[in-house]
């Protein structure tokens, strides 16, 4: 293989013209300088200059090589820089994965203060269920990906992958304008036996969180629709249609609804950032450190 500091000798011999310059040029000495050629010519396997008493010049071999030394050089350049730019983070790329709740006001949070220090890093979104995009962690297509877990229906991540904590998030339960039970501050499952209800379906199941929570306290509830997007549940629960389940993060901003805190067993999810630990990229570090920090300003609103 030939060794690119010997094709810069090579180049600055072709560009000066002599042994001399070429030394001068790269502050080597003559004699560093023609065994660098010698050796060259070895791994070349071919006679690359012509050496008189008094003067040296390439031959053909050596000017061609001479001219394909110059891409070389300049693609290890390219490359070099390439690196330079990964190792900071204020360049290169970062893969984002999240799902749809993370993406109202969570992810947003973040990404504009992240942008605003770093606006040199290329940003890829990729929305998504957690489950679906897991394995694409950790296969490396993604640098993060912002991911929930009910306490009712825990999940493990695949090998080499970490989950950071960010913050618990207490599901809320939505209700129509004007529904007798909006005015109490807690209500219990118990309470909405007889009320037809919008729910999710499971993640790897087709049970709901709400009818886990539902079998814990003894009842089974009436489902008329089932949804993974919320917008579509509120709409539902606006029009009298039946009342819900909602992670808060689903809850914000949302007008035409009630809503209230409700009692029962580990209804929260967990919000957190799956990465794998190994990742060089320097802007994911940078990137959670703004995660967290949105977390932390976000969960004193979802209580």
């Amino acid at each position: 293989m030939l060794s690119s500091h010997r094709l810069k000798v090579l180049l600055e011999v072709f560009r000066t013209g002599s042994i001399a310059g070429a030394a001068k040029s790269l502050r080597l000495s003559p004699s560093a300088v023609s065994h660098q050629l010698a050796r060259l010519e070895e791994e070349a396997g071919v006679g690359l200059v012509e050496r008189a008493a008094h003067s040296l010049r390439l031959t053909a071999a050596g000017h061609r090589l001479a001219g394909r030394a110059q891409e070389v050089l300049d693609l290890i350049e390219s490359a070099e820089k390439d690196l330079l730019a990964q190792a900071r983070a204020d360049a290169g790329q970062l893969r984002i994965g999240f799902f749809a709740s993370a993406g109202y006001r969570l992810l947003p949070m973040a990404l504009s203060s992240f942008t605003a220090r770093h606006p040199g890093v290329e940003l890829d979104l990729v929305l998504g269920q957690p489950h679906e995009l897991l394995p694409d962690v950790e296969r490396g297509e993604l640098d993060v990906l912002v991911v929930f877990e009910h306490a009712l229906d825990p999940w493990k991540a695949p090998k080499g992958v970490e989950v950071v904590h960010l913050f618990d998030e207490p599901q809320l339960l939505v209700m129509p304008l004007g529904h007798p039970a909006g005015h109490r501050p807690r209500v219990r499952l118990t309470d909405l036996a007889d009320e037809p209800w919008i729910t999710t379906f499971g993640t790897e199941t087709p049970v709901s969180v709400l009818e886990r929570a539902s079998a814990l306290e003894g009842i089974t509830p009436t489902i008329r629709c089932r949804s993974d997007h919320y917008e579509v549940t509120l709409g539902l629960v606006r029009a009298g249609l039946g009342v819900a389940l909602v992670p808060s993060l689903g809850v914000q901003g949302a007008a035409g609804i009630q809503v209230c805190q409700v009692e029962g067993p580990r209804l929260y999810r967990r919000v957190g950032a799956a990465l794998r630990p190994t990742n060089p990229n320097p802007a994911l570090r940078a990137f959670v450190d703004y995660l967290r920090d949105a977390s932390a300003r976000l969960s004193v609103t979802l209580r």
